[in-house]
């Protein structure tokens, strides 16, 4: 099954009797079975006709807006889904103190948790640079975690693992490329400009997930509520963020599949030129389809996959009072 990634500034997809076609000016860009698409990815100013809106909607596939820069706009969003009954218990669950506070410790913990396997696998790679300090703050990061009793104050803990984490993510990047740290937007530099991008790929990509399961994606429990904010879906990539966005962002870097020379200074912030974009999209693919031993299963997944997999534990621990055991690295 295929992802479609369209930047093509002016494009236009339609559908045309069995298939999803990409044109411009009269030329055709792409052609596709309709069967083969799976998800749609709409980066800036490109048409879509009715025709080929109605059948995504009713085919079920993934449609989602970007802005030029990567940022989400919005989505195409069938009928919401029928399971009611998992609703009910996401709003009863998040009424209940306690139970917010256990499950913001579970999706720290897993984060904290995979933070540091990054950095043990990087040490154990490159023995010239030593973790073993930083690594230990995060274990009192993670130690100080199961103290708390306020979900402000293990957001605290949470922002201290990460500025611990992302100062050694500095040095692990070669080829020239600075990163004084974590800002969102707009991104300053282009180290912060593949982390705002790919966090909001998948950022999107679990927002349909827990669409589709039947969550109401508005309601988390680490993060708290915020219009127009899909808290349940920022919670549950916490614990792909490493695995998924920053390894592969340490990648094409030090790999040197995307250089400095790539970027572009836009709207106040450093971001990917058209061409390299397309490299990137190439490269994401790559990882989401990439397939891993599941640390609890032992069955090979890919990270799309296992995304899938924690978002329907996080389901029947809801349903079910089962505990909910985070994604975790090995």
């Amino acid at each position: 099954m295929a992802t479609i990634y369209l930047i093509e500034q002016g494009a236009k997809l339609v559908k045309e009797q069995k298939k999803i076609v990409i044109e411009k000016e009269g030329q055709v860009l792409l052609e596709i079975p309709d069967f083969k698409v799976e998800r749609v990815f709409i980066f800036g100013n490109i048409q879509i006709t009715t025709q080929a809106m109605k059948f995504l909607l009713e085919s079920g596939i993934e449609t989602s807006f970007f802005n030029i820069w990567g940022r989400l706009i919005g989505k195409l969003s069938p009928i919401e889904s029928k399971n009611v009954y998992l609703r009910i218990q996401q709003y009863e669950k998040h009424k209940n103190p306690e139970f917010v506070l256990s499950y913001a410790k579970i999706f720290v913990e897993g984060k904290i948790k995979n933070m540091k396997v990054v950095l043990q696998k990087y040490s154990h790679n490159h023995p010239e640079i030593d973790f073993s300090q930083s690594i230990a703050e995060l274990d009192g990061c993670s130690g100080e975690l199961m103290r708390k009793v306020q979900v402000s104050s293990i957001l605290g803990v949470e922002g201290r693992a990460s500025a611990i984490y992302f100062e050694c993510f500095s040095k692990m990047l070669r080829k020239g490329f600075m990163f004084e740290g974590r800002i969102k937007r707009p991104p300053p530099d282009p180290v912060n400009s593949l982390l705002s991008l790919g966090y909001s790929l998948i950022t999107n990509e679990m927002l349909s997930t827990v669409s589709g399961i039947g969550f109401d994606p508005y309601i988390g429990f680490l993060h708290t509520l915020e219009y127009g904010r899909p808290s349940l879906p920022l919670d549950l990539i916490e614990e792909f963020r490493q695995s998924i966005v920053d390894r592969l962002t340490l990648e094409i870097i030090n790999k040197e599949i995307i250089n400095q020379d790539d970027f572009e200074e836009k709207e106040a912030g450093v971001y990917l030129k058209d061409a390299p974009r397309k490299k990137y999209f190439e490269q994401y693919e790559k990882r989401m389809q990439t397939e891993i031993t599941s640390p609890e299963t032992n069955q090979r997944q890919t990270y799309r996959k296992l995304m899938f997999i924690q978002a329907q534990k996080l389901a029947k621990s809801l349903l079910e009072n089962q505990p909910y055991i985070p994604f975790t690295i090995r």
